[in-house]
């Protein structure tokens, strides 16, 4: 395992976020659910192999989403394009970037947007050995009623990768001080394997409908956790058509009390 997962995690001031075009800053009631989505975006490269910010963000739209975790983001560089930018322009969000991947030719990784105060931004490295970097975006967001944390991470793509993954998980945000949402695509197939087991243990059993691939789901890779679990209110599949094409992930929707 990276001797870079163990490295103390970075943190900065963020600003409030700015006025959002979507229309979850302006209808949500103080006592509704706050509306918490995860979406792998592929690169926002569709099931039809064309790329484009502007269907992910015309299905983020339709999520009347508060906050949403983003995987596979490409994050710019001298050789790449920024889809995170062109998705806070489309939307209105305010994007915090969680780079995996940070050169100067290409920044790729995880990525939240939302219509909510940003308080605080930290990283975990989670990279394993010679595999893949990869990472957790760690949030503290200001829900109205309190803080709240944001945990948005991919996992990899082994099992030994997945169990070092979630113990480093467990071990960071393992703490009472603020309720924890802990969501993104996890790549766990394996329903009663390790990872699983331990985040049922932690978090308590929740519903997992099945996201990938967008066209015909088959698998439940990507997941939403919430500490304390009363918190939690419901999770739901965006099945829009716009959705199984815009990329190879369904958005996964979860409300979440205050």
């Amino acid at each position: 395992m990276s001797g870079r997962a163990n490295e103390t995690v970075t943190l900065e001031e963020a600003q409030p976020a700015p006025r959002a075009r979507t229309a979850s800053a302006h209808t949500r009631g103080a006592g509704e659910p706050l509306r918490i989505v995860t979406y792998n975006i592929h690169g926002a490269v569709g099931t039809d192999g064309k790329r484009s910010a502007a269907r992910i963000a015309e299905v983020i739209a339709a999520l009347n989403a508060d906050v949403v975790a983003l995987q596979e983001v490409p994050l710019g560089g001298a050789a790449s394009i920024d889809v995170l930018r062109e998705l806070q322009d489309l939307t209105g969000m305010h994007a915090v970037p969680g780079p995996t991947l940070d050169g100067p030719d290409r920044r790729f990784g995880n990525a939240v947007l939302t219509n909510l105060p940003v308080r605080a931004v930290r990283t975990l490295d989670l990279s394993f050995g010679s595999r893949e970097a990869r990472g957790a975006l760690d949030v503290d967001i200001d829900t109205g009623n309190g803080l709240m944390r944001i945990v948005a991470t991919h996992l990899g793509l082994s099992a030994r990768e997945r169990r070092a993954q979630v113990r480093l998980l467990l071990e960071a945000f393992d703490t009472p001080d603020l309720p924890v949402i802990l969501l993104g695509d996890l790549n766990e197939w394996f329903v009663w394997g390790w990872p699983l087991r331990a985040l049922l243990t932690r978090f308590g059993r929740v519903a997992a409908p099945r996201t990938f691939p967008s066209r015909f789901p088959a698998f439940a890779l990507d997941r939403v956790w919430v500490h304390p679990a009363a918190r939690l209110v419901d999770i739901q599949v965006d099945r829009s058509q716009p959705a199984r094409v815009a990329s190879d992930h369904l958005p996964l929707v979860a409300r979440v009390l205050r």
